[in-house]
């Protein structure tokens, strides 16, 4: 093991003159790489010499900086990023098609990420993240997440735009473990759609596939996504079985996925491309490709989301919670990255051991637990009236707020 973490302290000494052992991985691109200095190898060398393999990293701090300046429950909303992929598909008369629109909404929320490899701020207990989307149509959608669970970490969410006749409701729940020269985080939850125009579909259900940072003892760091998620429709009887695909040592390409369509037990399409360009899917039928997301054509069409600046937000909304950390990440400065994510991080840990003294239970603001499913302390209102709009408005944003 020590011989490890020799030869992963020699490799990052030549971070700032590139040998050809040190060249990005083929297939790479700039912005999906680390390259460490020599002050943060060695804070990656000491922290990973204190790891075991298969460790659970749940309780592990990580260095100020690989963290990306926003909160997990922030980062949920680049899902919600290309909301015209999936709105009007109430109006496909095909079953199959309506399922296509789904599986455009899902695989287009891959490419947004920071440059490098990050990971956002781990969120705390009772953290809140809202925001408002005002769509070129005049019509609106609302997002809220709250992280409902510290251990084990679990982040609910729900996003809901009336007039567009789409909710979405789910949660994720991350595990991450070292396992020798990378870290896997197992992303266990789903995202629960609803076409609300055709109640009969019923809920359209989507997992999501782990990640990988690789090359954190040697090599460069590099962040795939990896294993097989699904997206299934059971009231259509419409599956698809998505491989996100890992590159291999020797051959393979990086960010690759595919996937097969079926309904019941018919195979009626493949999917196939790289989530951070161009992903098609090709009918069995007739043969026929269509462009299901490009990335480099479309990825720039982001629905901007509406934030109350920091100065109006409540003290657990995760911009103003988290606010000294980001500025000091943007400012480049760690030393005060560090102070102020312990000052928040150390805060929570007295809260909790206030709560134990006392007996206090924690209750969640959003979100309660039903059927075994985190679901939003709210009845869903089922039409697209200014009434629905406003009730939900004075859900997330009540007017007795700070």
């Amino acid at each position: 093991m020590m011989g490890l973490f020799s030869q992963a302290g020699s490799h990052i000494k030549r971070a700032r003159g590139l040998s050809v052992d040190d060249r990005a991985p083929e297939d790479t691109e700039p912005d999906d790489t680390s390259i460490l200095d020599e002050n943060e190898g060695s804070v990656i060398i000491s922290l990973i010499s204190q790891l075991r393999v298969g460790m659970d990293l749940s309780k592990v701090t990580f260095p100020t900086f690989v963290l990306e300046p926003r909160s997990m429950l922030e980062r949920i909303t680049d899902f919600m990023s290309h909301p015209d992929l999936i709105f009007g598909a109430e109006k496909c008369d095909d079953p199959e098609e309506r399922f296509t629109r789904i599986l455009q909404y899902y695989l287009a929320g891959w490419h947004i990420k920071p440059k490098g490899v990050k990971k956002p701020y781990n969120p705390v207990l009772g953290e809140f993240f809202r925001c408002r989307y005002d769509y070129p149509n005049g019509t609106q959608g609302f997002f809220v997440a709250e992280q409902v669970s510290h251990h084990p970490p679990i982040s609910a969410f729900f996003y809901i735009s009336p007039a567009n006749r789409v909710c979405i409701i789910g949660e994720l729940r991350p595990k991450s473990k070292f396992l020798g020269n990378s870290v896997s985080t197992t992303m266990e939850g789903e995202n629960r759609i609803t076409l609300m125009g055709v109640p009969n579909d019923g809920e359209y259900v989507v997992t999501m596939p782990n990640m990988y940072a690789r090359g954190i003892l040697f090599g460069k760091m590099v962040l795939e996504l990896g294993d097989t998620c699904v997206v299934k429709n059971e009231k259509n009887r419409l599956f698809c079985d998505l491989e996100f695909k890992t590159k291999g040592f020797f051959s393979g390409t990086y960010n690759a996925i595919a996937g097969r369509v079926r309904r019941g037990s018919s195979d009626t399409g493949e999917v196939s491309g790289r989530w951070s360009h161009i992903m098609e899917f090709k009918s069995i039928k007739s043969g026929s490709k269509r462009v299901l997301f490009d990335a480099a054509k479309d990825g720039q069409n982001i629905s901007p989301k509406y934030v109350p600046d920091i100065d109006q937000q409540e003290p657990y909304e995760s911009r103003r919670l988290w606010n000294d950390l980001t500025q000091a990440i943007e400012e480049r400065n760690m030393e005060r990255a560090t102070e102020a994510k312990s000052a928040v991080e150390d805060a929570q840990r007295e809260l909790r051991r206030k709560r134990e003294e006392s007996g206090e239970k924690f209750i969640s603001r959003y979100f309660e637990r039903r059927d075994g499913r985190w679901e939003p302390k709210l009845k869903i209102p089922r039409d697209d009236s200014s009434e629905a709009i406003d009730a939900v408005q004075t859900w997330i944003w009540p007017p007795t707020a700070e």
